[in-house]
């Protein structure tokens, strides 16, 4: 069962909600998930006491961003280990709640090994819950050191590939610490140019057709004070052929053994501009979102997602209107086709960095790619996506 209640209204000087924490109240524990569908215009928590509850905050997009999924399948699996579900049967469900963030499988994976690990050594339910948790709060302490390796290597790229600061920095979809355990992913390696004085400019795509950028990564940037601006994802061309980008900054869902990536719908057009325009196109994401037991990009399973999605606009959520979230606006003819994937693939020759918590790969190779996860500090405890132990 989820609940809803409200947090407070969103703005620049209310205090920040954290995107998911783990909850100990008197009839049990719960996951507190941020609603990310409410944002920019309210803050609001929903309360997770069962597996279902978070499958659905994970399909909806309540809860999303492949860190964060990564971290609320951990969690999801020590739910159902301390409130005595079957454990196998919940991480498997949680396990393909979305087909392509490989973060959310990992975060699975590492909880349920935990559990079973501790079952097999003999320790009862309540203990193997325990292992589960801690388990978890691994993977979230994990991703926050990450975000935060990152965001150095980033700025420290940034540095040799434009010397003299002043960037103006493209980003698509949201890749904060609305997706994050820290401060997120491309956007943290922004944000630590804006703190060095070297922001000169972020560019928001708006991230049709669900405007991630505009609800969500404009609402990070206004928060942390970085200057930005929104842009329609179509206007992005002419801000290249102007020269008023410096770098393009992503994140991904997934990468491949070959160095492919798989991003937010609408990532794979950047590059090729970026690729004509001589600019840097730049993928920030955790080893974790590596997935070396996939050759390449054309085995990436593409989540498909429901047609109205294009067809209507989700009407926003207005306080005291009585408009209820996801209300659609229709903008396309009655029984309209629409092609809806969730997400593209950029192949790695248009990819000239790939920054991690243990490092850069650039050139991207398949080499480069597996000596990052072999020297990766949370490499030590993957298990089952194809990362190389230490």
């Amino acid at each position: 069962m989820a609940d809803r209640y409200e947090k407070s209204e969103a703005g620049a000087d209310a205090p920040v909600v954290p995107s998911l924490r783990w909850e100990e109240l008197p009839e049990g524990p719960v996951l507190v998930l941020l609603d990310q569908t409410r944002l920019p215009t309210e803050e609001i928590e929903l309360v997770c006491t069962d597996v279902p509850a978070l499958v659905q905050a994970i399909r909806t997009l309540a809860v999303r961003g492949a860190p964060l999924l990564g971290i609320a399948g951990a969690y999801g699996v020590a739910l159902a280990a301390a409130r005595g579900f079957d454990v196998a049967d919940a991480a498997d469900t949680l396990a393909h709640a979305r087909p392509t963030a490989v973060n959310l499988g990992y975060g699975v994976r590492r909880a349920a090994d935990a559990y079973r690990t501790a079952v097999e050594g003999g320790a009862d339910r309540e203990l193997a819950a325990a292992a589960a948790l801690a388990e978890a709060r691994a993977v979230h302490a994990e991703d926050a050191e990450a975000s935060t390796k990152m965001a150095a290597h980033g700025l420290a790229l940034l540095g040799e590939l434009l010397p003299g600061g002043g960037h103006r920095i493209l980003t698509h979809c949201n890749t904060g610490a609305l997706v994050s355990g820290g401060e997120g992913t491309a956007l943290a390696v922004a944000l630590a140019a804006h703190r060095a004085g070297e922001l000169r400019r972020l560019w928001v795509d708006e991230t049709r057709p669900l405007l991630q950028g505009a609800r969500l990564t404009a609402y990070e940037a206004a928060r942390t004070g970085m200057p930005y601006t929104l842009l329609a994802d179509g206007a992005a061309g002419s801000l290249f052929a102007a020269g008023e980008v410096d770098a393009v900054l992503i994140g991904a869902d997934r990468i491949t053994a070959d160095g492919s990536v798989a991003n937010k719908v609408g990532s794979y057009p950047l590059a090729v501009l970026a690729r004509y325009h001589h600019v840097p196109f730049i993928v920030v994401a955790p080893t974790s979102t590596v997935d070396l037991a996939t050759a390449d990009g054309a085995l990436i399973e593409v989540e498909q997602r429901p047609g109205h999605e294009v067809t209507e606009i989700a009407a926003p959520y207005v306080p005291g209107a009585g408009t209820e979230a996801g209300t659609g606006v229709p903008v396309a003819p009655l029984g309209a086709l629409a092609y809806n994937p969730a997400f593209d693939v950029t192949p790695a020759d248009l990819v000239t960095a790939i920054v991690t918590e243990a490092g850069v790969a650039s050139p991207v190779t398949p080499g480069g790619l597996a000596e990052l996860c072999s020297t990766s500090r949370l490499g030590k405890s993957r298990s089952g996506n194809g990362m190389m132990a230490e």
